[in-house]
């Protein structure tokens, strides 16, 4: 387990974890396992900065969405980007997978990137204003999300034999992982009842990230032959981004 978390720490944070670590069946399904936590630190570090800060409402929504695009490296909104660019090319399977393999962006994921990272700052303006933000969220939010794509990556084919995603694929145990995973959105979902109080928000949460990993499996499948690195990263992104939505239409 200690070699699954420092793996996730060194694989989807910035944390400078210069260790050569074995990734047998055992550690990468830890890994995965482990993921929603290393969200949860990541909403904690986010929460914490937001109990101190007194500023504007829009300072304070562009401090939220930067923090969590450094303490993740950025790992996340780059398979956005990525996914964006491949799928608005409108090309087939084999050249979309080049598009996602390409380390420049184009057209297509600049405008993207610009329209989901203001459209995010946005949103997050409109909820603290309305006064509907809190540490609570802040803090399960990013833990949502990351176990909802790792629910969604546990259902999903891999879109081809190789690459990053096709390498753990082969490399966890479904089961245990499947198994993990709804114990952490059960227990996201209990945060959210018995700390934040609110029972609709938590059972529409839940809803809403079993609906958006099925639907988002069959678009992945159509248009990509499957789960990718790059649109894992796309789905906590847009997660995450849809339960904030929630929030906001549940004000």
């Amino acid at each position: 387990m200690m070699r699954g978390i420092l793996l996730a720490l060194q694989f989807f944070t910035i944390m400078p974890i210069n260790q050569q670590l074995e990734m047998d069946r055992k550690s990468v399904t830890a890994m995965f396992s482990t993921l929603p936590w290393i969200g949860g630190l990541i909403g904690l570090v986010t929460a914490s900065i937001w109990l101190f800060i007194d500023a504007s409402p829009l300072f304070l929504a562009f401090t939220i969405v930067l923090i969590g695009i450094v303490m993740s490296g950025g790992l996340h909104l780059d398979g956005f980007v990525d996914t964006s660019d491949a799928y608005f090319s409108y090309r087939d399977q084999h050249k979309r997978h080049e598009i996602l393999a390409d380390p420049r962006i184009g057209a297509f994921g600049a405008m993207a990137l610009l329209l989901f990272v203001i459209g995010k700052i946005v949103l997050l303006t409109e909820i603290i204003t309305q006064g509907g933000m809190k540490w609570e969220w802040l803090l399960i939010l990013p833990f949502l999300a990351r176990a909802g794509m790792v629910y969604y990556f546990t259902l999903t084919q891999a879109a081809r034999d190789k690459g990053l995603a096709s390498f753990f694929k082969k490399r966890i145990n479904h089961r245990i992982l499947l198994v993990m995973t709804i114990l952490s959105l059960a227990v996201g979902a209990g945060f959210i009842m018995l700390v934040g109080g609110e029972m609709v928000l938590a059972i529409s949460s839940l809803l809403v990230l079993f609906s958006c990993a099925y639907a988002f499996k069959y678009w992945t499948k159509k248009h990509f032959g499957g789960v990718t690195g790059d649109v894992s990263g796309a789905f906590v992104e847009g997660m995450e981004v849809g339960l904030w939505l929630l929030i906001f239409i549940l004000l």
